[in-house]
């Protein structure tokens, strides 16, 4: 069963492509400082490792 993670913006997207604006944008981050809580699966693997250094990751553990 995949976990829970959590998805935080610490870099703004100004100057960064638009295929990752797009990215940002379909992982609900619109603003910088912004959190999200996304299943752990490889669709979201592979948006996080698109944006990596625009973004934090966080395990959520029960």
């Amino acid at each position: 069963m995949p976990g829970k993670i959590v998805i935080k913006q610490i870099r703004s997207k100004i100057g960064t492509k638009p295929n990752q604006r797009a990215t940002l944008r379909a992982l609900g981050l619109r603003k910088l400082n912004a959190e999200r809580v996304h299943e752990n699966n490889a669709v979201i693997k592979g948006m996080i490792d698109k944006v990596k250094h625009l973004i934090e990751v966080k395990n959520l553990d029960k």
